[in-house]
């Protein structure tokens, strides 16, 4: 029969018959995905364990999602949780403190990345297990930790398992500040100049339309802005110290997770490895500069290790591992934290918190560490490709060493009510 047929028929049966199978596939995968999730409940201990929900009630939908909050708990016979919802003069971290002195044994975020940053920064260092439910746009850290975005019920399962992983907190230190609370958490990426001010020229609701992307077009007004000057300080991990005396550049970072949709800004950054990636990020000749960090950033991503395209010439990505960085600027500058700006400041500070946080993943462990199901640490290399030990993988000028400790301390973060309502 199939010798009679033409062979563009004979082609449209196979690209058909492959359809179905990639679709059959597809399904297949995404049942199995969920069978797993709704097993993965059956591992969770024999005492009952008090769950407090910080809500923030900005998001869109997140009424539902609270009525599937106590739905699901009541479907799987589970005590009754607690839930504080946010407000304009009270941020995740408050609410998480609130639950916790009301007797919560784990607390489970939320909302976006706001809401997740500020109530991990009052779990951090407790113990307590940190869940999370994705809603809103962004959602970079729980991307980062593979919960299950758009899926509440998913979510939900996640965070009440036993599969957890011990993650890093950043902390970032505005020490000319005069709030009480000069450290800020950040459990994604913090950072001063083009890419705080890119963030604050977002627009609100161009980014509920459009999620991740709304920053392209704060980026866009702020290409032509000038550039920040200063010296920047970095600690490695043998607290050895490394200045760098008026460098020129667009934008700083720090980074404890440093993948975003589609593309890698810090292919060699881990979320418990006890360092923070540093970046600064420089570009010259206007346009062809710009498209020239673009096409770093695609070479990095593609390459998934640090480095420049070898067509590069208006742009510069320099990357060094450590403890802590200082940065002093001759001019104050904007710094954000996870997408959240705290305004401008010209000296800050950078630390890390080594395994603060306990998250509840997906991925349930063969083996565990410990009764609370804490996947076993990643074992941490004496050199990743040296660049933590090494400071040739970073291009500064007027270069300074000398001995120092890194004495992190561990102060909470205190968010502005208005980004905190937003996200």
């Amino acid at each position: 029969m199939l010798s009679s047929l033409s062979p563009l028929w004979i082609a449209l049966i196979v690209i058909v018959v492959v359809a179905v199978i990639g679709v059959v596939v597809f399904f297949a995968v995404q049942a199995y995905r969920k069978h797993r999730l709704a097993t993965a409940i059956v591992q969770r201990d024999k005492a009952p364990v008090h769950y407090a929900f910080i809500l923030n009630p900005s998001k869109p939908g997140a009424e539902e999602v609270k009525q599937q909050i106590l739905d699901f708990f009541e479907s799987h016979h589970l005590a009754e949780p607690m839930i504080v919802e946010t407000q304009l003069d009270k941020d995740g971290r408050d609410c998480a403190r609130e639950a916790m002195a009301r007797g919560a044994d784990a607390i489970v975020a939320v909302g976006g990345d706001g809401t997740v940053r500020t109530s991990a920064s009052a779990v951090a260092g407790t113990d307590r297990p940190f869940g999370i439910v994705p809603i809103g746009t962004g959602n970079l850290f729980a991307r980062n930790m593979g919960i299950p975005l758009g899926d509440v019920e998913a979510a939900l399962t996640v965070a009440t398992s036993h599969g957890s992983r011990k993650v890093d907190m950043g902390r970032m230190a505005l020490l000319d500040s005069d709030e009480p609370e000069r450290k800020h958490a950040f459990l994604i990426i913090a950072g001063i100049g083009f890419d705080a001010a890119m963030i604050d020229d977002t627009d609100p609701a161009l980014k509920k339309n459009i999620s991740w992307l709304a920053y392209f077009v704060g980026g866009v007004k702020n290409l032509f802005t000038p550039h920040y000057h200063g010296d920047v300080t970095i600690i490695g991990t043998d607290g050895k110290e490394q200045t760098s005396k008026n460098i020129s550049f667009r934008t700083f970072m720090a980074g404890n997770c440093g993948q975003i949709p589609g593309f890698s800004l810090m292919p060699e950054a881990s979320y418990d490895d006890g360092i923070l990636d540093f970046e600064l990020i420089d570009t010259t000749g206007g346009l062809i500069g710009w498209a020239n960090l673009f096409g770093d950033v695609v070479h990095q991503t593609i390459m998934g290790k640090p480095g420049q395209n070898p067509l590069s010439t208006n742009s510069s990505v320099d990357q060094i591992q450590g403890v802590r960085a200082r940065i002093r600027l001759e001019k104050p500058a904007l710094a954000e934290v996870d997408g959240d700006i705290l305004g401008k400041t010209s000296l800050i500070e950078f630390t890390v918190e080594h395994r603060a946080l306990c998250v509840r993943v997906p991925e349930v462990p063969t083996t565990v560490s410990d009764a609370t199901g804490v996947i076993a640490p990643v074992t941490m290399p004496e050199s990743r490709d040296g660049k933590a030990e090494n400071s040739e993988n970073i291009v500064l000028s007027k270069t300074e060493h000398k001995d120092g400790k890194d004495d992190a301390g561990d102060h909470a973060d205190k968010q502005s009510a208005q980004h905190q309502s937003a996200d």
